[in-house]
Formats: C-alpha cells, structure tokens, sequence
C-alpha cells in the first residue's frame, strides 16, 4: 500500500471509530463491543486491507501513553487511602489469576507448553479500567469501592505485563526458575525507581515553563520516555509509566499552569480516547484472520466450546474465590483488618466488575511466533474479551440488586463549598497583602465581591485606557487563585476534605485562572 493509500486508511480508521463510538453513545450501548463487531464484520468484507501491528510497535507505541492517561486520572490520596486492597488485587489476585488459568489452559490445551499457558493466562489476567470506570460512573457505586477498581484496574495491567515477560522469556530460552522472582524484584525497584526519578525531575523543569505549549509538549513525551530508560535499564517500563503518571498527577497543581493542567488534561483525553477504541476495531478487523488461523490450528469446534467455557469459568471462579476469601480475612481477621474491612455486598460487586478490555487485546499480539498455538492463543483471548464485555453489560444491574449505598453527593457538595469558601478567604488574605497605592479601589472592590469571573470587570472601559486596571487586576487575581490552591492543597495534606472536593475545587480555580489568560498576550517561550 502506497504513502496516500496508508494515510486514507488511517484518516477511514479514525473517522469510523470516532463515528461509532459516537452513535453508541447516545443509545448507551457498550462502545468497545460495537466497535469490535464493526471491525469484524468489515474484515470480512473484500478490499478492507487486514491489519498488521509488529509486536514492538505495541509495546513500545501503545501501552505507554495507554497507561499514562489512566494513571495521570488516578488520585494518589485514594490509592495510598486503599493502597492493601488495591494491592491485593493488583499484585495477588493478578499472581493467582496466572496460575489458576495458566493450569487450566495447560490441562485443556494438551498441545500447549506450561510456558505458553502462562503466558495466555497473564494476557487474560489484567480487568479493563475504561470499562470498570464507566461502569461504577452509571451505577453510583460507594466511593470506596470505585477507587478499589479503577486502582485495582490501573496497577494490575503493570502486574500481569511483568509476568507476561517472564512467560515468553520461557517461551524463547531456558530460564532458570529462581531467576524469575529475582528478575521480578529487579523489575518492580528500578521501575518504580525510573518513575519516582523521572516525575520528581520533570516536574522541576515545569516549574520554570512558563509557555503552556512548551510544558504540554513535554508531558506529551513523557510515557515513551520513561518507558524507554526502565526498559533499558532492565526494570519494567510499564510500572515506571505507572508511577510517573500518578506523580505527575499530584503535583502538577504545585508546578504547572493552570492553562497547561487544563490543556494536558484535555490532550490525553483525546489520545486515551482514540488509543483504547481504537484497539477495539483493530482486534475486529483481525478477526477474520483469526478465525482462520483458529479453525486451522485449533482442535474443532465442541473442543474449543468446552476450552472456552473451562478458561471463562476459571478466569470468574478465581476472581470470586480471592475477593471472597480476602472479604473473609478482613471481616474476621485481626483488629487491624476488621477496622479496614468491607461488606460482603461490596466484595461482590468488585468480584463482578472483571471486565477485560485493551490491555488484554494488546498484549495477546506481543506473544512470540514461536509461542505453540498462537493462532488459537489470540483467537482464545479474543472471545474472553468479548464474553466479558458482554457480561459487563449486566454489572448494573447485579450491582442495583446488591442495594450499596450510594456515593454520598450532598456531603460532597458540603465539601466543596467549604473548601471552596476556605480558598476564598485565603485570597482575600493575600489580596489585601499585595495591594499597593497604585492599585485603583474600584478593581480592589470589584475582587474582594467576587472572585470567581473577570468577564464584568472591564464592562464599559475603553481598550487601551483600561488597560493599567485590568493588568493591575489580573496581577492581583493571580496571586489570589495561587492562595485559594495552596489553602486547598494544605487542606489535601492534612486530609481534612475527601478527594472528590479537593479535585473540583482545583479544577475550579484553574477554570478561572485560565480565563484570565485570554487577556494576556500569548507566550512562545
């Protein structure tokens, strides 16, 4: 296919997956299984070229910013509040996963090796955190319990990646099994070291961009560059895009602008968006291709019936069986896991919420040629995807069944606007020590009224006359909005507000400190 031919195609693929999504949208139907079955249904059709991705280009090309937009989302407040359970989920469940369906697929695969078996298993292991987050967003579920998941379903994909490698180093060579745990620790230190490093150095070089394009050009590379380094340095890329992205979430209220928060914010929105559905219609389009390969290699259809039903029916028992299990300790353990425990209503909605999703997808394309029954490994892959979206279709309904209370919105709003008024006042403050004699009264009455909106403030001035007020009152609204975010990240740090109210109160104040920039001449550099 020539360059034009490549780049039409390209243009197709992103207006149909804009499209679809779209349109599925507004009939509230699941966006990932539209997309999946409008890409199968068109490999099928003559003249759709079939698509081919090199391993490489995923690992390298698609999980790091993948990873970085859900991971520069995620509160790192919630995930230390939750940090045991988000960690058995991620870690151990992750490990029992791989095992459980890894011994499975090798007792209903004869054909397979324990290598190749592993491998498929830690593809299936990791829950989608698109699905799981769009899932607890229509169903209300308790505040607790959507951190759990969305933390569960961000640091599993690290998890199971790491054990993905191991597998396929097993695959290519010999490995030595006490190699494994070591080469396991050895990639979890230096990605975590890579991450920590990486977020603490680029968020000293943002405190000193001054020019929001600069500053958003930087985070832009930052996924592929940390990947990079971990992976040159023998530790896990995926871990380090991890943690560098929750880093960065936290402390870019303290070194970036509001504009470039609001930008890069934006930015990586659209990529996750384009990225994740994306991958839904490129596994579609593959399908023909799959099932083809699948047909010749696998060993019939009631064989394959039997081994998809044994791998769903160990991939949900698993699951049940850890949560179940772990809901029991912490309910029954020592004071210390009682006082942390959760009810049983709450330990079945997590079990329920095992959707898989992208990472799978993309993970199953990274298994070797060489990897025994490849073919029938991704075709495998694909209908425990699909089979899980589908189920996820019917969490809403299993989780309205269970009666969980609700996220409590009232007390939320409470939060805000007490926090919101603490700001305030903490402007005010700072205004009334940076006024100096120049400063017209009227501008200083104007913002001790209202703090929240410039717009009315040069109603009725001429242009270049009113100029020294609205300089002199962006100078000071400036410094005012700086007090009202380091009140709110005070209140963060001395964990005096829930997360919800810390996060649209930020989110406020750089709505409106933004606003102020549309009276600024721009900034290249």
């Amino acid at each position: 296919m020539d360059t034009v031919g490549i780049v039409a195609w390209s243009v197709a693929f992103v207006l149909v997956t804009v499209t679809v999504t779209g349109l599925v949208g507004r009939v509230g139907f699941s966006a990932p299984v539209a997309l999946v079955v409008v890409g199968g249904i068109a490999s099928f059709i003559p003249g759709v070229p079939g698509v081919h991705v090199e391993p490489d280009v995923i690992l390298y090309a698609i999980l790091p910013p993948l990873l970085f937009a859900t991971a520069i989302r995620t509160s790192l407040i919630d995930i230390r509040a939750r940090r045991d359970s988000i960690l058995l989920l991620s870690v151990g469940l992750v490990a029992f996963t791989v095992v459980t369906v890894g011994l499975t697929t090798w007792v209903l695969v004869p054909s397979l090796t324990v290598a190749a078996a592993f491998a498929f298993a830690a593809v299936v292991a990791p829950t989608d955190a698109v699905a799981v987050s769009a899932i607890a967003g229509r169903v209300g579920l308790p505040r607790r319990v959507v951190t759990i998941l969305e933390g569960e379903s961000l640091l599993n994909d690290a998890t199971a990646l790491v054990a993905l490698n191991a597998a396929i180093a097993a695959i290519v060579s010999v490995v030595d099994p006490i190699r494994i745990p070591i080469d396991f620790l050895i990639a979890v230190v230096v990605g975590v070291g890579v991450g920590l490093g990486a977020g603490w150095l680029i968020s000293l070089v943002r405190q000193h961009l001054r020019a929001p394009v600069l500053d958003t050009s930087l985070v832009l590379i930052v996924p592929w560059a940390v990947f990079l380094v971990a992976q040159v340095l023998h530790g896990s890329g995926v871990i380090a895009v991890v943690i560098v992205g929750i880093y960065m979430a936290y402390r870019a209220p303290s070194v970036a602008s509001a504009e470039s928060r609001v930008t890069v914010r934006l930015n990586w929105r659209t990529i996750q968006f384009l990225l994740e559905n994306a991958v839904f219609l490129f596994i579609g389009l593959n399908l023909s291709g799959i099932l083809g390969g699948a047909m010749n290699a696998g060993p019939g259809l009631w064989p394959t019936v039997l081994i998809v039903a044994g791998i769903l029916l160990a991939l949900v028992a698993s699951r049940f069986a850890w949560v179940m299990a772990t809901t029991v300790i912490y309910r029954h353990g020592p004071r210390r896991l009682r006082e942390r425990s959760w009810s049983y209503g709450n330990g079945v909605a997590v079990a329920s919420a095992s959707v898989r999703g992208v990472v799978t997808l993309a993970a199953v394309f990274l298994l070797p040629e060489s990897t025994p029954e490849r073919a029938f490994l991704q075709f495998l892959a694909f209908i425990v995807v699909v089979a899980s979206l589908i189920g996820g279709l019917a969490l809403p309904t299993i989780i309205r069944a269970l009666k969980l209370p609700p996220p409590n919105r009232q007390q939320e709003r409470v939060e805000l606007k007490l926090l919101l008024a603490e700001a305030r006042r903490a402007g005010i403050t700072r205004l009334d020590e940076a006024v100096t004699p120049a400063d017209e009264p009227r501008v200083i009455e104007l913002l001790r009224a209202d703090a929240a909106f410039l717009g009315d403030t040069i109603d009725g001035y001429e242009p270049e006359a009113a100029w020294p007020q609205i300089e002199s009152q962006i100078r000071l609204r400036r410094i005012m909005l700086s007090a009202q975010r380091e009140a709110v990240l005070t209140a963060r740090k001395e964990g005096r507000y829930q997360e919800p109210a810390i996060v649209s109160a930020l989110k406020a104040i750089d709505a409106e400190e933004t606003s102020l920039s549309a009276h600024e001449p721009e900034e290249t550099g």
